[in-house]
C-alpha cells in the first residue's frame, strides 16, 4: 500500500465528512473540523471510488470555563481558533499539494466552529 493512501486512510479515519462541520457533545466539548482538497486522486476505496478530500477533527473542551463571562466565551473562541489552526496546519504538513490555503482552511473551519460555540454561549447565558 503507499504511503500516501495510508495517510489518507487515517486522515479519514478521523474525519466524519468532508466539510468542515462542529459538533456540540453532552460533555461540553467541541470538535473543530477542518478539510483540504487534493489535487490529485491519492486512492480509491475498496468500491473504487476516488479519494480526494482530507480532514482532521480536533477536540476543544468548554472545561473549566464559564461561559456566561466574556472572558470565558473569549477563551472558548480562542481555543477554537487554535485547533482550526492547529489542524489546517497539519494537514498542509501532509498534504502540501492540497489546493485549499491554510488561511482559507483556517476561516472555514473556524466560522463553522463559531456557529456551535456562540450557540452554547447563548444557552449558557439563558442558564444563568
Amino acid at each position: 500500500m503507499s504511503k500516501r493512501l495510508i495517510k489518507a486512510a487515517v486522515g479519514l479515519l478521523a474525519a466524519v465528512s468532508v466539510t468542515g462541520i462542529v459538533i456540540a457533545q453532552e460533555m461540553g466539548e467541541v470538535t473543530v473540523q477542518a478539510s483540504r482538497i487534493v489535487k490529485k486522486t491519492i486512492g480509491t476505496t475498496s468500491s473504487g471510488i476516488p479519494i480526494q478530500d482530507i480532514s482532521l477533527s480536533y477536540g476543544v473542551s468548554t472545561a473549566g470555563l464559564d461561559l456566561t463571562s466574556s472572558a470565558g466565551a473569549a477563551a472558548l473562541q480562542k481555543r477554537v481558533g487554535d485547533a482550526a489552526k492547529a489542524a489546517c496546519k497539519e494537514l498542509g504538513r501532509q498534504y502540501p499539494d492540497s489546493t485549499t490555503s491554510d488561511a482559507d482552511c483556517i476561516k472555514a473551519a473556524t466560522d463553522k466552529a463559531m456557529v456551535k460555540v456562540n450557540a452554547l454561549i447563548a444557552a449558557a447565558k439563558q442558564g444563568k
